[in-house]
């Protein structure tokens, strides 16, 4: 069993910063990928990036070089920077574990690879 709970959305202008975070309460042994998904009204949930147990991250092309995945196991919290925010990036923003990351680009995971999700964080992105 794993308790996740989404925190850090908010309300910013285009070219602001925004870091999501993301407390993992109970930790259900075996799970070693955790990942950030985002759903936009009348669109897929699509993953933007992801980290494995060793730190390892894979982040998606349409947000590469502007969001950053990272963790605190000493918290056991995982966060997901979000620079140069872009209207594009209005959606609401999910935390998932699975046991493994896919062994895909995160533009091809699917939401049922992932056993836990948070109830998300709305992240809204306008002038």
């Amino acid at each position: 069993q794993m308790d996740l709970a989404e925190s850090g959305g908010g309300s910013v202008q285009p070219g602001q910063s925004l870091r999501l975070s993301c407390v993992a309460s109970r930790v259900t042994p075996g799970g070693h990928c955790m990942a950030w998904f985002r759903q936009a009204p009348g669109k897929e949930r699509e993953a933007v990036a992801s980290i494995d147990s060793y730190g390892t991250t894979d982040i998606a092309d349409s947000v590469k070089g502007r969001f950053d995945i990272s963790k605190d196991n000493a918290e056991n919290t995982l966060y997901l920077q979000m620079n140069n925010l872009k209207p594009g990036d209005t959606a609401m923003y999910y935390c998932a574990t699975a046991f493994d990351c896919p062994g895909v680009e995160p533009e091809q995971y699917t939401t049922d690879h992932f056993d836990y999700w948070g109830q998300g964080t709305q992240v809204t992105v306008s002038s």
